[in-house]
């Protein structure tokens, strides 16, 4: 047995400076052999002779080095203390080195030793006294003793009790008190003990033993203070019990329906065992570490930090390669101006304030090039119509009219300046590109802090499956958890009442409920899980739980990825979640975490729902390819959406619906199927400084209805189970003060500073009853018009926007509809400039020039008002009044365009239209110099 050979130089790591170096030919070629002939005698050597051997010389060193995958493979398998080193997670897997495998369970079994070590060190005359041989007793029919309670009347310090096989059934608890190790002889299941066991000593060790509770009690072993080691044991349908600052090491062991309860222990290992058929939690931590610590403390966690860690290296890989890209410059002003002779016009309108734009892909439209100028002719006093200005003198002062049409500029760089093209990988700038765990916790001290951080209970490479619960921490608990898989259990890990757990690198798959549920101020650190196939969340969190979730894979759940409420924080950074039934991240009561720098994509609902008075910093994700919303607000949600990439959805990219609220400021909306951005006007959003390009409809569309439901698209978010325990849910009770610094009151809905364009509807589409404020925008070539208002019954300002090169008008309003149009710049659009019907419409100060209809047509039953503007059109009239229409013309600027069309029209006398104080400047070719006779 290995736990019993002697102490062996090779294990024990000899140094390789202290080993004499021979000549390899002279030592292993003397006697003619080869070296593969060498390792074939080696490898009948035992344990202890190898250890000699290594000692000969280097060569004969590495020689014993070399039979890694042969001799070292078959002294761990024949092992009885332990098993094949990947089991129970892999055990087809071979390990990296079964030398090192072996060393590592060699040196772990002898912990329970080390504290004779120390109580002979401190004793003055232990050189001159001869030590003490250990004792192997015997148990079973036909042995020296026939119960273990006899064999423990008679054991000393750190003697060997053998029990040969049989079932051993003691009547009474047994209390050990002096430190003994019991080990089962034969194959694991020979040895079966029905016993409550008591330790009262310093140390003690079982191994190959079956254990069941006895008749009297569930508890098959406990402890207070000591240390207990368990190698290779089975425990079926009772308890263990440790208590701080007793502490325990677990190895190779199953757990079949047994509950392992750790109460304020400073240190305990779980290693490679298998938890199988629980009723309840199979593991409990519960309480603070014990601040008192017993002998074994420091040379468990010397074991420990000696063992392979699973923490990343640089090689880890991230979801996608994708270049980096720098962020954008400033967006650039618009330019509109008049020029006159070289200087600019005081006649030039005012509301030249700035906005996003771009020089790049910007047009310059001047009239009056080519040999052809403009003329002026007063405005009569009484509004009368000046003539075309064909007789005019040439020597009329001659104008140039410029503008300069505003150009897209998105917020991420130019991966999303152009149209999506099938098959083409996406560009990303440096913010969004998915980072590793190793980068995490190189730029997160505390991060990098909690991973290397041991205290409370370890469990490693662990298997629990069909069974009720995993691992249950609570009372301010620590638990870390590495490398385990759970798995067909109705939870994994429960984290709750001020305890925290650092997981790392787990396989967590086909819960019955939530993968992980953390509550009532739970945290820790949650890294590098492969978090799957769920029926409830990945990840639950709620009851101001604050935990850091970091690079994992939460994919395949039945319902949502990860959910926080009820005053839940945390922070969700740098995973990927994909695939899951129902929302990637799903935010209400009052849910605040701080959401970054993830991959959302391919969920059949929306990417994050933000629900029933949610908050949250959402920031610098990248969410894709999601059936419904990218970002779905709702019901009191208010969130702050800031420089996200919302791209390729199948629905909208951000849906802000009936009482949702919330900034969303800086995003890249791009190709999704439905608008870039469809919200409800009453529920008051602001939304600033995005870049809306290539969606199918219409890039922002504003409504005050109810879209139908209610509720999340497919009926999102109506039968989530968030209760517990079946108890109603009353987190109004716990509300914090909403003091977010971030989060500006606004009292109406406002659209401004974004960058929309290439959307295949209108750019921005309002059909509202509310009112709304639509402020420098640049709204460009959208498929349809620029800013469609169907309904507005109250009203819709429109100032200082950009709106050029849409397929048709550039603004069109409907009857009963309630608008001001201010300080805008209407360009070159394919349709009319602005078109409307509406029974309060105020035109002022814009320039509405180069557009391919009319500059401005009054429509039938209109009600407009036309003031301080620059109206041009370069093939149709300045205005075009249809008839009957109430309008105020007034000081406006109305150039003739290149045909022969009047500047104004009007189809029938209409009284009711009045103009005055206009200015009308018309084309008049250059008369072309004479030549002078030769």
């Amino acid at each position: 047995m290995c736990g019993h050979c002697c102490s062996t130089p090779l294990l024990d790591q000899v140094p390789a400076s202290l080993i004499p170096c021979l000549d390899s030919k002279v030592t292993m070629e003397a006697g003619g052999l080869p070296l593969e002939l060498w390792r074939m005698i080696l490898a009948y050597l035992h344990l202890p002779d190898l250890g000699r051997c290594s000692l000969v010389c280097r060569a004969w060193y590495e020689l014993i080095l070399s039979l890694d995958s042969t001799r070292w493979r078959q002294l761990c398998l024949d092992c009885i203390e332990c098993r094949h080193p990947n089991w129970p997670n892999q055990p087809n897997v071979e390990p990296e080195s079964w030398r090192e495998a072996f060393k590592q369970h060699y040196l772990a079994s002898k912990t329970w030793t080390k504290n004779a070590l120390d109580l002979e060190s401190s004793i003055c005359f232990s050189l001159f006294r001869r030590r003490r041989e250990r004792r192997t007793l015997s148990v079973g029919p036909g042995h020296e003793f026939d119960s273990l309670g006899s064999a423990l009347a008679m054991a000393s310090l750190y003697d060997r009790i053998v029990l040969f096989p049989g079932v051993y059934e003691e009547q009474g608890e047994i209390i050990l008190k002096v430190p003994v190790e019991i080990v089962g002889h034969g194959k694991l299941g020979e040895v079966a003990l029905l016993a409550s066991i008591d330790q009262h000593c310093s140390t003690t060790r079982l191994c190959n033993l079956v254990f069941m509770p006895a008749w009297f009690s569930p508890f098959m072993f406990k402890t207070t203070s000591g240390h207990v080691q368990f190698d290779n044991c089975n425990f079926e349908n009772g308890h263990i019990q440790i208590h701080g600052p007793g502490t325990c090491q677990v190895k190779f062991c199953t757990f079949k329906n047994t509950h392992v309860f750790l109460h304020n222990v400073p240190l305990c290992v779980l290693e490679n065992c298998e938890f199988v058929g629980s009723e309840n939690n199979s593991v409990t931590v519960e309480g603070h570490p014990s601040a008192d610590k017993n002998w074994a403390y420091k040379y468990l966690l010397g074991l420990i930090k000696s063992s392979p860690s699973v923490l990343p290296t640089e090689n880890s890989d991230s979801l996608m390669s994708l270049d980096l890209e720098s962020r954008d410059q400033a967006w650039s002003p618009r330019t509109c101006d008049i020029v006159i002779e070289g200087s600019q016009s005081p006649t030039s309108p005012t509301s030249s304030s700035p906005k996003p734009g771009s020089k790049a892909g910007s047009q310059e439209a001047e009239v009056g090039s080519d040999g052809e100028r403009v003329a002026q002719t007063p405005d009569s006093s009484d509004g009368g119509l000046s003539p075309s200005g064909e007789d005019e003198d040439e020597d009329q002062l001659m104008y140039r009219l410029s503008y300069q049409v505003q150009g897209p500029r998105p917020v991420l760089g130019g991966s999303f300046l152009g149209p999506p093209l099938p098959g083409a990988s996406i560009q990303l700038p440096s913010c969004l590109v998915l980072n590793s765990l190793q980068q995490e916790l190189q730029k997160d001290k505390e991060a990098m802090a909690l991973a290397s951080s041991v205290q409370g209970c370890l469990i490693r490479k662990c298997l629990f499956r069909d069974g009720k619960g995993g691992v249950f921490v609570c009372s301010y608990g620590r638990a870390k958890m590495e490398g385990n898989i759970f798995r067909n259990l109705t939870y994994a890990v429960r984290c709750i009442h001020n305890s925290k757990i650092v997981m790392l690198r787990n396989d967590i798959h086909r819960c019955r409920a939530s993968g992980i549920f953390l509550r009532l101020e739970g945290g820790g650190l949650i890294a590098g899980n492969n978090i799957y196939h769920n029926a409830e969340a990945g990840v639950d969190i709620r009851k101001k739980s604050d935990p850091l979730i970091l690079c994992n894979q939460i994919h395949h759940g039945l319902r949502s990825g990860i959910v926080v409420l009820g005053n839940g924080k945390g922070i969700i950074r740098s995973n990927q979640i994909f695939s899951n039934k129902e929302a990637g991240i799903y935010i209400l009561y009052h849910g605040n975490p701080i959401v970054s720098g993830n991959h959302i994509f391919k969920g059949r609902a929306a990417g994050i729902a933000v629900n029933e008075n949610g908050k949250g910093l959402i920031t610098e994700n990248v969410i894709r390819e999601n059936q419904w919303g990218g970002v779905d607000i709702r019901r009191g949600g208010v969130p702050v959406l800031r420089s996200n990439l919302i791209c390729f959805g199948y629905s909208d990219g951000v849906v802000v619906g009936e009482e949702g609220k919330g900034l969303i400021e800086g995003n890249t909306i791009y190709a999704n199927k439905g608008c870039g951005v469809w919200m409800m006007s009453s529920s008051l959003p602001h939304v600033t400084s995005n870049h809306v390009s290539y969606n199918g409809l219409y890039g922002v569309a504003m409504f005050s209805q109810k879209d139908g439901s209610g509720e999340f698209p497919g009926g999102h978010g109506a039968q989530e189970n968030f209760s517990e325990d079946g108890d109603a849910i009353l987190w109004e009770t716990e509300l914090e003060k909403d003091d977010d610094p971030l989060r500006r009151p606004i009292t109406i809905a406002l659209v401004e500073s974004n960058s929309i364009n290439h959307n295949g509807a209108s750019g921005l589409y309002v059909q509202s009853s509310e009112a709304l404020h639509i402020i420098t925008n640049v709204i460009h070539a959208n498929g349809d018009r620029g800013i469609t208002v169907a309904q507005s019954s109250q009203l819709t300002r429109v100032a200082n926007n950009s709106i050029s090169c849409n397929r048709q008008s550039g603004v069109k309003v409907e009857a009963q509809c309630k608008v001001e149009l201010r300080g805008n710049g209407i360009y070159d659009n394919r349709g009319h400039g602005i078109i409307t019907k509406g029974d309060s419409t105020i035109v002022i100060e814009n320039d509405i020039i180069g557009n391919r209809g009319s500059g401005l047509q009054l429509l039938p039953r209109s009600d407009t008002k036309v003031i301080k503007n620059r109206i041009h059109s370069f093939r149709a009239y300045g205005i075009a009044v249809r008839g009957r229409t109430k309008a105020l013309v007034q000081e406006n600027i109305i150039f003739q365009g290149k045909t022969n069309k009047t500047i104004f029209q009007q189809v029938s006398n209409n009284h009711e239209c009045i103009m005055k104080n206009n200015k009308f400047l018309v084309f008049k070719k250059k008369k072309k110099p004479k030549k002078s006779p030769s």
